[in-house]
């Protein structure tokens, strides 16, 4: 568990620290200044990499606007999800939003767009240097409404019943303990609260090769539970009316692209079944509730 732990923690603290994405992408010119969103400016030059391509390019793949990718502070959108919570969220005016793994702060910074000076989003990382970047991204943006906090997603440190929402982009698969971090969504839901989750899950178990790869669990992909066990961890913490929002696959190229992964992406390549197996990795939007739990 620590190991795994101590993988993810050291691939997001190199992330957080190089230049741009995963890869080291810098946007040219950047984003503009929050709260002067330009639908039209580019948000990467042409062949720019992070771990799965140009960060704008996946957001755009992921369910992103170009107005959302073009609205938040220069180097918050690291291109490491995969799918947009906010956008399935229904977010409103006055809510207290929690993400899960908020990395940079990009979710967040939508999130706060969405619930306004009334509302409250909190960011919740175990990340030292993601934590560094997303408040200095925070401040540069003007965001009075965001704060980010240290702590682990299978204990949040937050109070019972105190969130309206909880989203989260790509994070609760790499917890090793991921019924435990539903029970903890489920908990610190205030009755009638909502859980947006995207994340990658399995359609058949991986073979023994992948799922021991501490790079591919870091990487969001050995450790994705089958989708039937990942409904099933929801349910069991108790969230009803949950529903899947969307399902598309998550290709080998994506893979493919993230430098720490190149060999066993080439394995992976070399060998049909396990080829095979890959291509059981898809990507997952879910919607979930929380019971309102009044008398009568």
């Amino acid at each position: 568990m620590n190991d795994i732990r101590e993988g993810v923690r050291k691939r997001y603290g190199s992330i957080a620290e190089s230049a741009g994405s995963c890869c080291g992408y810098t946007p040219a010119g950047g984003a503009p200044a929050a709260g002067a969103p330009s639908a039209g400016a580019p948000v990467a030059p042409p062949g720019a990499s992070s771990c799965c391509g140009s960060a704008g390019e996946i957001g755009l793949v992921n369910g992103y606007t170009r107005s959302d990718i073009s609205e938040v502070p220069e180097g918050s959108n690291l291109g490491l999800g995969c799918g947009n919570p906010t956008a399935i969220g229904s977010l409103r005016e006055g809510e207290t939003v929690l993400d899960l793994g908020s990395g940079a702060g990009f979710d967040c910074f939508l999130a706060a767009r969405r619930v306004g000076a009334g509302g409250r989003v909190i960011g919740l990382d175990m990340t030292p240097q993601m934590l560094e970047r997303a408040r200095a991204n925070a401040e540069r943006g003007g965001y009075t409404n965001v704060e980010f906090i240290q702590g682990y997603i299978e204990s949040i440190p937050l109070p019972d019943s105190s969130v309206d929402v909880v989203i989260s982009n790509c994070v609760i698969n790499l917890s090793v303990d991921k019924p435990q971090v539903f029970r903890e969504v489920a908990r610190v839901l205030k009755p009638g609260g909502r859980m947006y989750v995207s994340d990658l899950v399995l359609t058949r178990p991986l073979p023994a090769l992948l799922r021991r790869s501490v790079a591919l669990y870091a990487a969001c992909v050995a450790g994705a539970m089958t989708r039937s066990d990942y409904l099933e961890a929801i349910a069991s913490a108790g969230l009803a009316g949950i529903t899947i929002v969307s399902e598309r696959g998550y290709p080998l190229e994506v893979m493919s692209a993230d430098p720490s992964l190149k060999r066993i992406a080439t394995l992976v390549r070399l060998l049909p079944f396990l080829r095979r197996r890959v291509e059981t990795v898809v990507s997952l939007s879910v919607r979930a509730e929380k019971g309102d739990e009044r008398p009568g």
